[in-house]
């Protein structure tokens, strides 16, 4: 990454110099406030390291002009400041900066300020590239409403309560959390590679064009695949690609597209396709009426051993009222009506091999990133626990 150096003591612009290229990053430099942001303009860098006592422009004006001329790349700023007082550091953080550093550092501490601001540019990139991904597919097939809001609250919701049953405590934690709530949104960016005749067909699918629709999910997780050999640091990608990849795996093993059978399921992919199944129940499409809460949850029980994981089954009943309440709280038209045909006939109940009768229970994204699920999370398993008590 480049690094923008701005100081007007030669000593300390060649310390930091030295330094910072050994660690593997660009370097630009400047020696006073109004250079810095030219050259900032000019190259855009990802870190900006400034002394608070600039010529001309300070440190802390520096930073502010920076804010106000944020492009879409985040940039990390560090001020150095004579002392590491609370006025140095009320005024570096007041200012815009995210850290400051005092003018004796060291080589390690100055190592480890650049690390931590990686670490940030990283997440910051990593919620980009994850929106942008899901506004893709979204605009191949926005006639989904709220989909995706629904679908990742739902997700979070049945992870959290799923924390709580012992064979889970050890592999659900707040990471895991946040990240299924930050990629389920991906579930079906393969759709960007199904035919608009395909996709967007109001009517029945015939078995060739059916084919062709469960193709999508090995489209897209292996375009996440190789995104992920690409940039081995981004862990998440490796969830992002099991859910993308899996979520049509059915627990009996008839699902696509490896024909996986239980736990060889990635949990990830087992949570969004009851989310999603959930969600495509309850949601009106131009080839089906949406189905009540209460039709909605009997397919999912009638599931249970066969489409869906039965513990995952029993986590969806323990939190069923709260599920409907996020369908209520994100619906996109008033709440159905009870389904007046008998919702087993929907296309998820017919074996993979035969002719569907109904459009497939798909669904295009729409994404609005949310905040973390943390506090969330811990709120739900204390509940549960005292509940158990």
């Amino acid at each position: 990454m480049q690094v923008l150096l701005v100081d007007n003591n030669p000593d300390t612009l060649m310390k930091l110099s030295e330094i910072v290229s050994e660690l593997g990053h660009g370097v630009v430099v400047a020696t006073n406030g109004t250079e810095g942001l030219a050259q900032y303009r000019k190259h855009n860098p990802r870190f900006v390291i400034a002394n608070v006592t600039l010529e001309g422009m300070s440190g802390v004006e520096l930073c502010r002009a920076i804010r106000r001329r944020q492009s879409m790349n985040y940039t990390y700023l560090i001020l150095l400041t004579k002392a590491e007082d609370d006025a140095s550091v009320e005024l570096s953080i007041g200012s815009g900066a995210d850290d400051y550093l005092c003018e004796t550092f060291s080589r390690d501490m100055l190592r480890l300020r650049l690390e931590a601001g990686k670490r940030l540019i990283t997440l910051g990139g990593r919620d980009m590239m994850i929106f942008s991904l899901a506004k893709l597919a979204e605009c191949r097939d926005n006639d989904t409403g709220k989909h995706l809001d629904r679908m990742r609250e739902y997700a979070k919701l049945l992870a959290c309560e799923l924390s709580t049953y012992p064979e889970f405590e050890s592999i659900i934690d707040e990471q895991f959390i946040e990240l299924l709530y930050l990629t389920s949104p991906l579930h079906d960016i393969g759709k960007v590679g199904i035919p608009d005749s395909v996709l967007t067909k109001p009517g029945t699918l015939t078995s060739d064009e059916f084919a062709v629709m469960k193709t999508h999910t090995v489209i897209g997780g292996e375009t996440i695949r190789a995104t992920a050999a690409a940039y081995p640091q981004a862990s998440f990608l490796k969830m992002a690609m099991d859910l993308v990849m899996y979520h049509h795996e059915r627990w009996d093993g008839t699902g696509y597209p490896e024909g996986l059978v239980g736990n060889n399921i990635p949990l990830s992919a087992r949570i969004v396709a009851m989310a999603d199944v959930y969600d495509a129940l309850t949601s009106k499409r131009v080839y089906k009426a949406a189905f009540d809460h209460e039709s909605a949850s009997k397919i999912i029980i009638d599931g249970r051993g066969t489409h869906f994981d039965p513990t995952l089954v029993d986590a969806f009943l323990q939190v069923q009222d709260a599920i409907n309440a996020i369908r209520i709280g994100f619906g996109d038209f008033p709440q159905a009506a009870p389904a007046t045909t008998e919702p087993a006939s929907v296309a998820i109940t017919i074996p993979q091999t035969e002719e569907p009768t109904s459009h497939p229970l798909e669904a295009a994204p729409i994404l609005d990133l949310g905040a973390s699920q943390d506090s969330s999370f811990m709120a739900h398993r204390r509940s549960r626990t005292v509940s158990s008590l």
